[in-house]
């Protein structure tokens, strides 16, 4: 309800703990005046809850209030930055709420802080806990499950005990971890008295502003790259608009990100100076390294939620590298926004997780869900930490798991042999459009493109649609010239390779016994070649791994003016269209057709699958031995089964 009078009241220290005991009076959940016909959906949910977020904390489920008759009480003797921070609140938020309560609870140092600063943090916890519960915090983690709500001054929030809630809480299903701070207890009070406010509803802007990615421009976003930044004023852009949430992305250090020529500052013009603690240039009375004019104070910015989505926005008090004076952290907390998300380490932010955080402010996603989840197939540990009380409206996601398809990176295997083995000459006809789709694999592949413009099915269609025309031209190529460099694969990777110790028995398709082996490439660009070779037929088949295995069936011998009937047995390593063909030695090609000159098929993965050939022999053809040797192309591989035969005299 909106109280009479401003949301946010600023008082006096001494004030302080009589004006908490009116507010919370007067706010206090009642059913006798407000019904709360909101279902009941917290039971047995902790074994589901997303992490980052409290079994059963759905904002949807939070009680409602009774009208409240006074504003949340904030002590900000000689903070006029304050001052000015709750006079911007006040165009943010309409309402005030008693928020769903996390689960567990912790004040840290609370012995030195106010009366009445952790009788106002009461509600925002189910159960509160003695800091000293955190000394073994393996055995509180297990005895206590649940969300964990940390309160304290920045300078309590340390690498012990924050480094390993922090790692037990990430990805946990059994446990989250939420963080309140400021840099001194006025803003720590300041930091608590925002959760009880609501947004207003006109309040819906969702920015991104980043120097590091070009991403989409999604509905309902918006989004600006290193392009806008040299003909738009960016600094009115973001302290002009009532954002919702808002994005910052850029290189930096934990004072400030960079925004083109634009800067977001966390220097703060209250806070005093520490002797002997490292500070950015102007600390020293030097002029900023950016244009001053350009300077973004953080502390102004109109957010609901701020995002600081660079390196080491958020540090550990004892983990920083500037005085608390310059903190992006800091200066953050002690605006409006009611929710700052900052990065407590180095993490690689690209395109996948400004996909995913746009995609999650406009659905109700949780940022520190979102981002994290995103990130954890680029890094085993948690980069962004959450100083606000949760209220995602949906599921946190899944962790990414970055493992692009199979056929994916063999496709993209293959490539760098052919275009960097010196197999192909520099001229050679299938360079570029080998090239070309090279380049389409590294961005397919690459974790700030994955799947962050196309699906994973938009993917597969657009490379099997590249691999179905270059398998066409290739196996056109092979039918063309047998003699292709394409075609001494097995020679030139073989040269560079070792024997792989594993000997497989198999059957040539003479119907005697043969040898298959494997020879290793010793270098990157050098591929792998499987080999069968039979005391009689010599070398009959060669293929890459995952690639269709052959055998060629005919006759021993054909008269001369006859016919061979070949039987090609092709076993396609994928389901999928392969391309089969028939040549003949040099010496033969004028005494024979080939029917049909090439064949496509589509194969099932690991059945064999029946091609017929004919060739037809000229009555003049030399009687003597001779071979053939079908050929199969699928996914830029060519598979060779060779065979002998003899012309006998007509």
């Amino acid at each position: 309800m909106k109280p009479e009078g401003q949301l946010f009241r600023p008082v006096k220290l001494a004030q302080f703990p009589s004006a908490v005991k009116e507010f919370l009076a007067s706010s206090e959940a009642s059913t006798d005046t407000t019904e709360d016909t909101t279902e009941d959906t917290t039971e047995d949910t902790t074994e589901d809850a997303a992490p980052g977020t409290s079994p059963g904390t759905s904002p949807a489920a939070a009680p409602r209030l009774a009208p409240a008759t006074v504003g949340v009480p904030v002590p900000i003797d000689g903070r006029a930055d304050l001052a000015q921070s709750l006079d911007l609140a006040e165009q943010l938020y309409d309402t005030l709420h008693r928020p769903r309560p996390l689960d567990l609870g912790i004040v840290l140092g609370a012995d030195r802080l106010p009366d009445g600063l952790a009788e106002l943090a009461g509600p925002l916890a189910a159960e509160w806990l003695p800091e000293e519960r955190l000394a073994d915090t393996a055995a509180f983690l297990r005895d206590r499950p649940g969300s964990l709500l940390l309160v304290g001054c920045y300078d309590r929030l340390t690498l012990d005990p924050v480094r390993s809630l922090l790692f037990a809480t990430y990805r946990s299903r059994t446990h989250a971890l939420t963080l309140l701070s400021g840099r001194d207890a006025a803003s720590l009070s300041w930091s608590i008295a925002k959760q009880y406010a609501r947004p207003a509803a006109a309040v819906g802007a969702v920015g991104l502003f980043t120097d590091t990615d070009r991403p989409p421009h999604l509905p309902g976003v918006q989004v600006h790259d290193d392009r806008d930044f040299e003909r738009v004023d960016i600094q009115a852009a973001i302290l002009g608009t009532h954002w919702r949430k808002v994005a910052f992305q850029g290189h930096g250090k934990d004072d400030s990100v960079n925004l083109g020529e634009f800067t977001i500052c966390g220097l703060s013009p209250a806070a005093e100076a520490r002797p002997g603690l490292l500070g950015p240039r102007c600390s020293y009375g030097l002029p900023c390294y950016k244009p001053e004019d350009k300077l973004v104070p953080l502390h102004r910015v109109p957010a609901v939620e701020v995002v600081l989505s660079a390196c080491n926005s958020g540090p550990l008090a004892d983990l920083a590298l500037y005085d608390p004076k310059y903190q992006l952290l800091l200066n953050a907390l002690d605006g409006p926004a009611r929710t700052v998300v900052a990065a407590v380490s180095v993490h690689d932010s690209d395109r996948p997780e400004n996909v995913a955080w746009m995609r999650a402010a406009l659905t109700g996603g949780d940022t520190v869900d979102t981002l994290n989840a995103s990130l954890a197939g680029s890094h085993p540990y948690p980069a962004f930490l959450r100083f606000g009380l949760p209220d995602a409206t949906a599921p946190a996601p899944e962790p990414a798991d970055h493992r692009p398809d199979p056929l994916l990176l063999t496709v993209g295997r293959r490539l760098n042999a052919l275009l960097g083995s010196e197999l192909l000459p520099h001229n050679h006809a299938l360079r570029p459009r080998l090239t070309k789709l090279a380049r389409k694999v590294d961005l397919w592949v690459a974790r700030p493109t994955h799947l962050a413009d196309q699906s994973a099915a938009e993917i597969q269609a657009s490379l099997t649609a590249d691999l179905q025309s270059l398998d066409h031209v290739l196996a056109g190529q092979v039918a063309a010239d047998p003699e292709d460099e394409l075609m001494n694969y097995p020679a030139h990777f073989g040269d560079r390779s070792s024997l792989d110790p594993e000997v497989r028995e198999v059957t040539c398709h003479c119907g005697r016994p043969a040898q298959e082996f494997t020879r290793r490439g010793l270098l990157p660009q050098i591929l792998d070649t499987v080999c069968a070779v039979c005391m009689r037929c010599g070398d009959v088949t060669f293929r890459l791994p995952q690639a269709p295995s052959l055998l060629a069936h005919s006759a021993d011998e054909v008269r001369q003016g006859g016919v061979l009937e070949v039987r090609a047995e092709l076993t396609a390593a994928r389901t999928g269209p392969v391309r089969l063909g028939l040549f003949v030695p040099t010496y033969l090609r004028a005494d024979v057709t080939v029917e049909p000159e090439h064949a496509k098929v589509r194969a099932v993965g690991g059945r064999p699958t029946d091609v017929a050939f004919r060739v037809r022999f000229d009555p003049a053809t030399a009687p003597q031995a001779y071979y053939f040797t079908v050929f199969a192309v699928q996914d830029l591989a060519v598979s060779t089964a060779r065979r002998h035969f003899g012309v006998l005299p007509g």
